[in-house]
């Protein structure tokens, strides 16, 4: 894990620094030129998407390092994972950019593996070995290939999620993960026998608070990867105190290719499918909120007709990533602030990232440096990480009118819903085990929930109220992560 996963800020924020920097902008496109289809010089074109890969880093090789070892993988196998993540990312992050057809935002926008997929991957696969990923990989290419086809239907039905629902599907993909931070602070294998100690926990703290001190004290490109400086430190001061492991390093291979369907051919499974199709309902949610707010960021509004684009490279770029034995991509909305905060609008930097991208998933040993990190150094980080997330959730129900008809009502039933898997997890104990895939992620039955609800109170039996609506003004620019 290294730069940040997809955290967003607040739309309305960005919009007003886009404003700011199309004033500002020192760089003039040639005439006729909008500036996202301007290309640069060859050095700025590489450094610009390497700062663009250094902010989205973390958020691609975290899912696989989580999902890996807790479906069973080995630390080579989930290296591997972490490769391939980086390998698929840059081909969906090349479909959006550059594009074909009609598939393609054609907008600097980056796109990377899903956190939202994470606990319901986990669910799929817990202790399954390679058996569960071939279960994930199947279900991530049926939901994705359906996402493909209901593309142009779901961006008119775009008004069903509004703020009250994507602000409190975020919310729950913060709290869900946040679990996993503590394990990683504790050590991450509850049977050993210094799981708990103050040593472990001490070097979350200390991880902590050296990531809170380098976002406080640094500024511009520095501030945007203080968790990979604060990993990198942390990580640093653990190797003389013996918790780091270069096992991993030393196996991993200079050069490779993620072969494709390395672990097996793809298995389909009902529930598991229902699991992901949620999650991609989930996605092309966030993507949607993302293209209208990086739309106003460069001075060029996404349409139905750019979103549709969007949603086909997503949902294509995640069709094909579990060939290469990657997981569902969406878009990382961090990277959006960063188009707002260097004033670089071009979306061939953005490509040049992608293509930095499969240059790193091309080399495994690249990928497995992030093993050295020790759990209790990713723990301490990762408060951070995904304690951001649940913030970026809350900061989106801000905008959702919660004091106006039965929302805040919505956002109770939801979030309590949402958070029974991890308040109580034997909760759903007696019930059929493939049910389980799908009750056993907070997410998906926190999003369920929200949808439903919004449906009975804000649209059934009554005129559509713009509160209840997603529309293109600060409610729907309030970006999803990811």
């Amino acid at each position: 894990m290294a730069a940040q996963p997809r955290f967003p800020k607040d739309a309305v924020a960005e919009a007003a620094v886009a404003e700011e920097a199309v004033e500002a902008d020192a760089v003039a496109a040639p005439e006729g030129q909008h500036p996202v289809d301007e290309t640069l010089p060859p050095l700025k074109m590489f450094t610009s998407g390497l700062q663009h890969v250094a902010a989205m880093y973390a958020g691609v090789v975290a899912p696989p390092m989580i999902v890996g070892p807790a479906v069973g993988l080995s630390a080579k196998e989930t290296a591997f994972l972490m490769g391939a993540s980086l390998f698929t990312a840059g081909i969906a992050t090349l479909l959006q950019t550059l594009g074909f057809s009609k598939v393609g935002a054609r907008l600097p926008f980056v796109n990377g593996v899903s956190f939202a997929g994470v606990t319901p991957m986990i669910a799929i696969g817990k202790d399954r070995g390679a058996d569960g990923i071939t279960v994930i990989f199947g279900a991530i290419i049926v939901a994705s290939l359906l996402g493909f086809v209901l593309t142009p239907y779901f961006s008119k039905l775009v008004r069903f999620f509004p703020p009250v629902v994507t602000g409190t599907v975020i919310t729950l993909i913060g709290l869900s993960l946040l679990p996993v931070a503590f394990r990683w602070s504790q050590g991450g294998n509850s049977t050993a026998s210094d799981y708990g100690s103050m040593k472990n926990i001490g070097m979350a703290a200390l991880t902590l608070v050296i990531v809170l001190a380098l976002r406080k004290f640094l500024r511009g490109f520095l501030q945007q990867i203080a968790i990979l400086l604060g990993l990198v430190v942390g990580t640093v001061i653990a190797v003389p105190m013996g918790m780091t492991s270069f096992d991993a390093i030393k196996n991993a291979d200079v050069v490779g290719f993620p072969t494709p369907f390395h672990f097996g051919a793809p298995q389909f499974e009902i529930a598991a499918i229902v699991s992901m199709c949620i999650v991609m309902l989930v996605c092309m949610t966030e993507s949607t909120a993302d293209m209208l707010a990086l739309g106003k960021i460069v001075d060029r509004p996404a349409d139905q007709r750019t979103i549709e684009g969007g949603l086909r490279a997503d949902t294509l770029g995640s069709a094909i990533s579990p060939l290469f034995n990657g997981f569902m991509c969406s878009a990382f909305a961090q990277n959006i602030g960063l188009v707002a905060m260097t004033k670089v609008r071009s979306r061939f930097v953005v490509a040049a990232g992608g293509g930095i991208l499969i240059l790193l998933g091309l080399c495994p040993v690249a990928a497995s440096v992030i093993a050295l990190v020790p759990l209790p150094v990713l723990g301490g980080a990762g408060i951070v990480l995904f304690g951001s997330v649940a913030a970026s959730g809350i900061q989106t129900l801000a905008s959702a009118a919660l004091e106006k008809g039965e929302n805040a009502l919505i956002v109770a039933a939801s979030v309590g819903i949402g958070l029974i898997p991890i308040a109580a997890p034997e909760f759903y104990h007696a019930f059929p085990k493939d049910a389980l895939v799908v009750l056993d992620s907070g997410i998906s039955t926190g999003c369920i929930v929200a949808i439903v609800l919004n449906l009975a109170f804000n649209h059934l039996g009554k005129k559509r109220s713009p509160e209840s609506s997603v529309t293109t003004q600060t409610g729907h620019e309030a970006v999803a992560v990811h």
